[in-house]
C-alpha cells in the first residue's frame, strides 16, 4: 500500500512543475463605458472651443479683427486635437484620451493595433454612417454578442476592455495527500 502513496506523490509533484501558460484576457467593452469614453473625448474638444470663444469675446468678439482671429485659431486647434486624439492616437496605440481614462482599447478583430487608416475610416466614415439611421448604428452594440457597432464593422475593429499585458495563469497547488497506511 505504501507504493500507491509514493506514486500518488510523484504524480502530484509532476503537476507542480508544469510550465505556466499565458492567456490573453479580452473582455467586451460595455455600452455605457464606450459612451463615457466618447463623451470624454468630445468634452475635451468642446472645452478647447469654449476657451477659444471666451478669449475671442474678451478681445472684442466677432466685430474686431482680434476676436475673429482668436475664434479661427480655436477652431484650428480643435481640429488638430481631434485628428491627433481620434485618429493618430487611436491608430497607433488603440486608445483615445477617453478610452485611456476608461480602460478601453480599440483593436482589429485579430487583436492588433488598428493603424491610422482604419482609425480614420472608423471616425470619418463609420461614425456618420452610424448616425444616419437615427443613431441605430451605435445601438447595435447593445444587442450584438461581439460588442461591435456599425462603425466597428465598417473599419474591421472592436473595442475591448482588457489588461495591459499578458496574464499568467496561476499555478495549481497540489492538495496535500494524506498517507493512509
Amino acid at each position: 500500500m505504501t507504493a500507491n502513496v509514493q506514486t500518488a506523490k510523484l504524480r502530484s509533484s509532476a503537476v507542480t512543475h508544469r510550465p505556466e501558460t499565458r492567456a490573453r484576457v479580452r473582455f467586451r467593452a460595455p455600452f455605457a463605458l464606450r459612451c463615457g469614453a466618447l463623451l470624454i473625448d468630445y468634452i475635451l474638444l468642446a472645452l478647447i472651443m469654449v476657451i477659444s470663444t471666451m478669449i475671442a469675446r474678451l478681445m472684442g468678439g466677432g466685430a474686431r479683427m482680434a476676436g475673429g482671429t482668436a475664434e479661427r485659431v480655436g477652431v484650428i486647434i480643435t481640429l488638430i486635437v481631434a485628428v491627433l486624439d481620434l485618429i493618430v492616437m487611436a491608430g497607433l496605440t488603440g486608445k483615445t484620451i477617453g478610452k485611456w481614462t476608461t480602460g478601453l482599447r480599440l483593436e482589429r478583430t485579430d487583436g492588433r493595433v488598428p493603424g491610422i487608416g482604419r482609425a480614420a475610416l472608423r471616425h470619418l466614415v463609420g461614425y456618420p454612417l452610424s448616425l444616419l439611421p437615427l443613431g441605430l448604428g451605435f445601438l447595435i452594440v447593445t444587442v450584438n454578442p461581439t460588442g461591435r457597432a456599425l462603425h466597428d464593422y465598417v473599419a474591421g475593429t472592436i473595442v475591448v476592455r482588457r489588461s495591459s499585458g499578458p496574464m499568467v495563469a496561476p499555478a495549481r497547488r497540489p492538495r496535500p495527500q494524506s498517507a493512509q497506511v
